[in-house]
């Protein structure tokens, strides 16, 4: 009897697919959970594996902006057997380090409430297809809600290499914020001792030395009647400071609801870590990226004289 044919991994009818209209503007992963009888994370492992396609496009981004009359599609067949990074792109990698940009809603490393497809566990994927042996270290970490630049060490002597003299070795980390309000100062300096509740809010203690010493800058980049957008850098780096500095001088970041914002002129955080500089751990050379302005961040002042 002649053997049959050799048959793709693809069947010779693949399931239909599913797919869904959009009717307003929306991010693509609120979108999904709205449409799809699914769970978040479920929903996040569909767009890692390169399943969710707009108009003729993967799209593994949870953030891209749908816009009225594009169609969603949801294929049963992984667009390759090689898993793509969601929510954040490498900016660099060397022996040492791995620099991305982070996408908004992203977990840096795991929490107690999730525990799957955050920055780390992608990165240490990625790494552990040429070696299974490899790792990742955590440097610092970025919000879920912000998004931007950061980085993660290849190596445990990076890493600490890099903790020990974070103050000695990062030459400018700055940030841009939209926040509520216009702010009136062109320029100003936050200094406050930082503590947090038993419910993990921090807050700006009323007493000097009562706490973490917070210390940071910002320029106004531009004003309207409503927000304002700013430039910030960090002196120091602690847990949500700048947040709570924004909330301190009346001008809380747009859709941080948790630190006094009321407004919701975006579908994000108006959070967005801009620029990272440092020497490098090994060669002591100088390394900058600059992830610019979300666009998104410009569209509350669109219309304004």
């Amino acid at each position: 009897m002649p053997k049959k044919p050799f048959s793709s991994t693809k069947p010779k009818t693949s399931l239909p697919d599913r797919k869904y209209q959009v009717g307003e503007e929306a991010e693509l992963l609120s979108f999904l959970i709205t449409h799809l009888n699914q769970g978040r994370n479920s929903i996040k492992s569909l767009l890692a594996r390169g399943q969710v396609f707009v108009g003729e496009r993967a799209e593994t981004k949870y953030n891209y902006m749908l816009k009225p009359g594009q169609l969603v599609s949801i294929r049963k067949e992984r667009l390759t057997e090689t898993v793509p990074l969601a929510g954040l792109v490498i900016l660099h990698e060397d022996d040492d380090i791995i620099v991305v940009n982070k996408d908004s809603g992203l977990l840096s490393i795991a929490s107690d409430k999730e525990t799957d497809l955050t920055a780390y566990r992608q990165l240490t994927a990625h790494v552990r297809v040429n070696d299974p042996k490899s790792r990742i270290f955590v440097v610092h970490r970025l919000d879920r809600d912000t998004s931007g630049v950061m980085m993660f060490a290849k190596s445990e002597a990076a890493q600490q290499k890099l903790q020990t003299n974070w103050q000695e070795i990062v030459k400018e980390r700055s940030y841009v914020a939209l926040v509520e309000g216009t702010v009136k100062k062109t320029e100003g300096t936050i200094k406050s001792w930082l503590k947090e509740t038993s419910t993990l809010r921090m807050y700006s203690s009323e007493r000097p030395n009562d706490g973490q010493l917070a210390v940071t800058h910002y320029k106004l980049l531009q004003a309207g009647r409503q927000f304002s957008l700013l430039e910030v850098h960090l002196e120091t780096g602690r847990k949500n400071q700048i947040r709570v500095h924004m909330q301190d001088i009346g001008h809380p970041v747009v859709g941080d609801k948790k630190y006094g914002s009321k407004a919701k002129p975006i579908p994000r955080l108006g959070l967005h870590a801009r620029v990272l500089s440092f020497e490098h751990p090994s060669s002591g050379k100088l390394m900058r990226f600059d992830t610019g302005i979300p666009k998104l961040f410009y569209s509350p002042f669109k219309g304004e004289k």
